[in-house]
């Protein structure tokens, strides 16, 4: 589960015209959940078609089955590996699958009661792929439509956690090369190791220089009013907090604190970072009047 470079780009410039970026990542969310529907439902035509027996155990034995990937394993059942992980706190492949063959069988048997009960419903999905199509009968509609609704749960819920990390740095790398920062006064620093299969990246850490002086630098594609973001710079020792969106409490929390913060969704936007770097005595230059032109040629060495 990636943020391709080009949504980063997309995002970034709608924060620096001052727009909600947003759109960039449901857009996102949209293009990756249905390619996931269609390739299910190729997988869907496939299975059933190799099964010599019409019963819900086609879709167990191929879905479930131990060869596939455990990611693919849980979505299947109805669940995430991050949810076994919170349930068992522990997520090995083993895990999974047992606990995934446990949520399947209890998901079959609370679907088997609903259509007993609602007999009156009736309910055909039909999948046509090649001239080919298969019929899946009400139990089998439902299990379809649990799995494709975790598999869009799970991918709103990692590319919102990974979006605003994954743009922090080129964010701020892009503001400081718009006013012409020195290199020598500004630097990233990576904390921590890569965690596989997690739905977050590394912790970035970046800093204006001044002197002996590094000063921290925050950054939240947040919403209006979040209380937490007086908390994050404390716990951080942040000096400049960069945001979408901060609240009249917000902006007052962080002038107490003495940090420096830059509202992105305002007039001026993210032209008060000039005024940031005045205070902070970085040297910079001025910013071009056509900064839209120049960011294009940032975002080719900033995403070589």
């Amino acid at each position: 589960m990636t943020i391709t470079e080009q949504v980063v780009k997309n995002i970034i410039k709608r924060l620096l015209r001052g727009e909600d970026y947003r759109i960039e990542v449901v857009t996102l969310i949209n293009a990756e959940f249905l390619q996931f529907a269609v390739d299910f439902f190729k997988r869907i035509v496939d299975a059933k078609l190799k099964s010599q027996h019409i019963t819900v155990d086609w879709y167990k034995k191929e879905f479930l089955s131990p060869e596939l990937p455990a990611k693919d394993i849980a979505i299947n059942a109805g669940l995430n590996r991050k949810t076994i992980h919170n349930m068992f706190n522990s997520s090995t492949k083993e895990i999974v699958i047992d606990a995934s063959n446990e949520h399947y069988d209890s998901l079959y048997e609370t679907i088997k009661n609903l259509v007993e009960t609602e007999h009156e419903l009736d309910l055909a999905l039909t999948i046509k792929f090649k001239g080919v199509s298969v019929d899946l009968n009400v139990s089998e509609s439902l299990i379809i439509i649990n799995t494709l609704a975790v598999k869009r749960a799970e991918l709103r819920g990692g590319l919102w956690s990974t979006a605003g990390k994954r743009v922090e740095k080129p964010l701020m790398q892009t503001l400081c090369k718009l006013y012409d920062v020195p290199d020598n006064n500004y630097a990233v620093k990576i904390k921590g190791r890569v965690v596989e299969d997690a739905d977050f990246e590394r912790e970035v850490d970046f800093y204006l220089v001044e002197g002996n002086n590094q000063y921290k630098c925050e950054v939240k594609l947040m919403g209006r009013g979040n209380p937490e973001s007086a908390d994050a710079v404390i716990a951080r020792d942040s000096k400049v907090f960069v945001a979408d969106k901060l609240s009249e409490t917000n902006k007052r929390q962080l002038d107490s604190l003495r940090v420096e913060w830059v509202e992105l969704r305002r007039d001026g936007g993210f032209q008060q970072f000039e005024t940031v770097l005045n205070n902070l005595k970085i040297p910079h230059g001025k910013l071009p009047q056509n900064f839209d032109k120049k960011s294009e040629i940032i975002f080719k060495e900033i995403f070589r």
